[in-house]
């Protein structure tokens, strides 16, 4: 087995990357994109430096557990400030924007379609077509004035 090894020389660690990274795009779990990596890395040194394959082994280790941290940093997900913050308050989300009412609000209630829910509003009263602004959020109450 060793002899193989030794026998293909530089190229081995080439084709096992390579390999590995084919196997990546059949089976995706970005785990072995990192060893096919750690192991092309090997293959890219020892064109540079001759080394006995006992070092080229210890370096594919090396390289592939350091790849683990990496990818976590890199994999990490940045949380967004504008989505998480508003997570299960979605009346809040309305806060400030701007809407068209669809139909009128009659004595200083009414209802305004945002998306696919129907939120009931309080305000003065203001004919349909008008562009309203939330400024208060109680509930499932919006408060709204005139944009």
């Amino acid at each position: 087995m060793t002899d193989i090894f030794a026998s293909l020389g530089n190229w081995n660690w080439l084709i096992f990357g390579f390999i590995l990274m084919a196997l990546e795009v059949l089976a995706p779990g970005i785990f072995l994109f990192w060893l096919g990596l750690a192991a092309l890395l090997v293959g890219l040194i020892s064109f540079a430096v001759a080394m006995s394959w006992q070092i080229q082994l210890v370096m594919f280790a090396i390289f592939a557990a350091a790849a683990v941290p990496v990818w976590r940093r890199l994999a990490k997900p940045k949380p967004d400030a504008s989505t998480s913050s508003f997570l299960n308050k979605r009346a809040e989300a309305l806060l400030g924007r701007e809407f068209t009412l669809e139909k009128p609000i009659i004595d200083g209630s009414g209802t305004m379609r945002i998306g696919d829910t129907v939120w009931r509003v309080a305000g003065p009263d203001t004919p349909a077509g008008t562009r309203v602004k939330v400024v208060q959020v109680d509930g499932a109450n919006l408060t709204v004035a005139a944009a």
